[in-house]
């Protein structure tokens, strides 16, 4: 169930994060056995980019 009352401050800009097909791919679902941190470094690349966002003056 959506809540339709919730608002995200600036949230229909355009972000850009830099990650790897990889890092992509495991956002996914995609498991790479040989390197289970594929995952989390993508989730922390993502967030650190939001905060950026969020946090940068004269936005």
């Amino acid at each position: 169930m959506a809540n339709s009352n919730v608002q995200i401050p600036h949230g229909e800009e355009i972000i850009h994060v830099e990650m790897t097909i990889k890092e992509a791919l495991a956002l996914t679902g995609a498991k790479f056995n040989a390197n289970h941190k594929l995952e989390t470094d993508a989730i922390k690349k993502l967030k650190q980019s939001i905060a950026d966002r969020l946090i940068a003056p004269n936005h």
